[in-house]
C-alpha cells in the first residue's frame, strides 16, 4: 500500500485544479459522495437509520454537507451541526452548506450552527478535554456518527457509537501519526486518493480504512 504525506496531497490537490481543470467543487462532491456511500453501508446493518453529521468551517466541513445532502435525499433521518459561525464559511464549503440547508428545509429541518455567544462557550468547554493539544477548535475535521439515541457529547473523545470519519480522525497527526492529547476512534475512515502516512500503525484510531477515488489524476499520484 502506498501512503502520502498531507503536504504532498495538498500540492496534488492544487495541481489537479490548476493543471487538469478539475474544480474544487467536483472534488468536494466526489469526496462527500464517498463518505455518504460508506455511511449507507453502515446503515444497512441498523434498524434505526439516523445520522448526525458534524461539520467544521473548512473544506472538510464542505464534504460533510455534501454527504448530509445525499443521505437526506436517500430518506435518512439526518441531523447536521456546524461547529462554526455561518459567516465564517467560504467558497465551496459555503456553497454546499446552502445546498444542504435547502434540502433540510424541505424536510422541516435546519442546520444547527453556533453563534458568536455559544461559539465561545463551546470552545471553552472543549478546552477541558485537551483541545488545545488536539487542534479540535482549529479545524473540527468533519466526522459522521451513526447513532440510535441522542447525540453523544461533542467533547467525548471516544463516542460509544459506530462512526465514519472523513479523511483523518480528529486528533491524529496525518503526517507522523502522533496523537495530540485526545483522538477520535473511528469504526471506518474514508480517506481520499491515498492513505496518509500518519495512518501507519494507527489502526486503533482509523478503524477500517477505505481509500476513495475523487478524480485525482493518476499521473499526479504517481509523480
Amino acid at each position: 500500500m502506498e501512503y502520502i504525506t498531507p503536504g504532498k496531497m495538498r500540492q496534488i490537490d492544487r495541481r489537479t485544479q490548476e493543471e487538469f481543470g478539475i474544480p474544487a467543487d467536483i472534488l468536494m462532491e466526489n469526496a462527500g459522495r464517498a463518505v455518504f456511500q460508506s455511511a449507507m453501508e453502515m446503515l444497512s446493518e441498523k434498524q434505526e437509520k439516523k445520522v448526525t453529521v458534524i461539520c467544521g468551517r473548512g473544506n472538510n466541513g464542505g464534504d460533510g454537507f455534501v454527504a448530509a445532502r445525499h443521505l437526506m435525499n436517500n430518506g435518512i433521518d439526518v441531523s447536521i451541526f456546524l461547529v462554526a459561525v455561518v459567516r465564517e464559511l467560504r467558497g465551496e464549503a459555503e456553497a454546499n452548506y446552502h445546498r444542504a440547508e435547502k434540502v433540510a428545509n424541505t424536510m422541516g429541518k435546519v442546520i444547527e450552527a453556533l453563534n458568536e455567544e455559544n461559539l465561545s462557550s463551546f470552545e471553552d468547554k472543549l478546552e477541558g478535554t485537551s483541545t488545545a493539544r488536539t487542534g479540535f477548535s482549529e479545524s473540527f475535521i468533519s466526522w459522521i456518527m451513526l447513532f440510535s439515541g441522542s447525540l453523544t457529547s461533542l467533547a467525548s473523545p471516544v463516542p460509544n457509537i459506530p462512526s465514519t470519519i472523513k479523511d483523518v480522525p480528529s486528533g491524529l497527526d496525518a503526517a507522523n501519526g502522533n496523537v495530540r492529547g485526545v483522538c477520535i476512534k473511528a469504526t471506518k475512515t474514508v480517506t481520499f486518493a491515498r492513505p496518509k502516512t500518519g495512518f501507519i500503525g494507527n489502526g486503533k484510531y482509523t478503524g477500517e480504512t477505505i481509500t476513495a477515488d475523487i478524480s485525482i489524476p493518476r499521473a499526479l499520484l504517481n509523480s
